[in-house]
């Protein structure tokens, strides 16, 4: 394929660069990981516009600061942050217990290497061998081996409707044991968290804390499931549906971790670890003077609290005993640049990414420093 304009003004920029570069498109993610230190910023943010859509294939192209807003609009009419910054640091929202990580969902994808080389990878059609798959490489990569310039993505058809089903007053332990019964269920649960304060949430306050469940589908069928699971679900507590509108508001919330409630000045981290450990994640972390909720059935752990390296470590520590992993997805700059934000890689995985690394941008000019110091 050959190179678009705005990917050769990119490919000349990083060529003539001698120092470090920031890759950035919107910068809503520029809070996440290290900081980098760079003497001049290179930016996806002029690179907008849907570049093709196929709603019968399922298929759309955006360029990589194109807004999501932008992208979901045409999908709605079809049946912020940019498109570029989810590829990169490979954000999935509550759905990823259902349909999979974003990474997942991308068929294709431009970008241009610290090489200054335009690179492509996948294609356009969902049966599609060409070459290896760099997409899954890049995704998550947060712009350390190449600006990403087009993403293609295969995307699911709207649910016409959306119900969610709510217990009320479970403890973590045994909300964790009610979303795994949910999820178990033939009920094609889409989500499943739980959340420590019921009023965290839109909708009618809540005393206590709420375990949901969510179905998505045609709206017949997202009645007589979701009665059917909450059914099922009173063995656990009191439970209820709650309507279209306010599980739509509500999910939203959960992807967006409203319910987290950090204040500006608190550190964010997010845990990952098997959902039975999930429960005993967030009460270890309760005890370090950290507050969260559980997503993904009670794998994803989503924490707040002081910003301090003592914090950081028992958060960590905690992590590694529920063999799980971590990253600190805020905090000041200066305690970004003295932590180590994620899990440091053992030596023999370590020496493979320093050579995906070396053959990807040997200069090290591609945001240097955003996982680990030097690299």
């Amino acid at each position: 394929m050959t190179p678009t304009g705005p990917e050769l003004a990119l490919a000349e920029q990083i060529a003539l660069a001698r120092e470090p570069l920031l890759v950035r498109g919107a910068g809503t993610k520029s809070g996440m990981l290290r900081p980098v230190q760079a003497a001049a910023t290179i930016s996806t943010a002029g690179l907008t516009g849907i570049t093709l859509y196929q709603p019968k294939e399922l298929i759309i192209s955006a360029l990589a600061g194109t807004p999501v807003a932008k992208v979901e609009d045409t999908l709605a009419e079809r049946g912020t942050q940019t498109l570029g910054g989810i590829a990169a640091t490979n954000l999935s929202g509550p759905r990823r217990v259902a349909w999979g990580a974003m990474r997942d969902h991308i068929m294709g994808m431009r970008a241009v290497t610290g090489r200054a080389e335009v690179i492509h990878s996948g294609g356009r059609v969902l049966k599609n061998v060409t070459g290896l798959d760099l997409c899954k490489l890049l995704t998550g990569s947060h712009g350390t081996l190449a600006v990403i310039t087009e993403i293609t993505l295969k995307v699911l058809p709207a649910p016409e409707a959306t119900g969610t089903v709510m217990i009320r007053g479970l403890d973590a332990n045994r909300g964790v044991a009610a979303l795994s019964a949910g999820l178990g269920s033939p009920f094609s649960v889409s989500a499943a968290c739980w959340l420590p304060d019921g009023d965290a949430v839109p909708g009618p306050a809540h005393a206590g804390s709420a375990t949901l469940l969510r179905i998505e589908d045609f709206a017949p069928s997202v009645a007589y499931r979701t009665e059917r699971l909450r059914a099922d679900m009173t063995a656990f507590g009191p439970t209820e549906i709650l309507d279209d509108a306010t599980s739509r508001a509500v999910w939203r919330a959960v992807r967006d971790a409203v319910p987290l409630r950090a204040d500006p000045a608190e550190a964010v981290w997010r845990l990952s670890v098997r959902p039975s450990a999930g429960a005993d994640a967030l009460r270890a972390a309760g005890d370090a003077g950290v507050h969260g909720f559980l997503d993904w059935g009670g794998g994803l752990v989503w924490l707040a609290g002081p910003a301090d390296i003592a914090t950081h470590d028992a958060i960590a520590a905690l992590a590694r005993a529920a063999h799980g992993t971590w990253t600190l997805l805020r905090a000041p700059e200066a305690m970004r640049a003295a932590v180590e934000v994620m899990p440091p890689e053992p030596e023999p995985l370590a020496r493979i990414t320093r050579r995906v690394k070396a053959a990807f941008d040997p200069r090290g000019i591609l945001n240097p420093g955003r996982f680990h110091a030097g690299l």
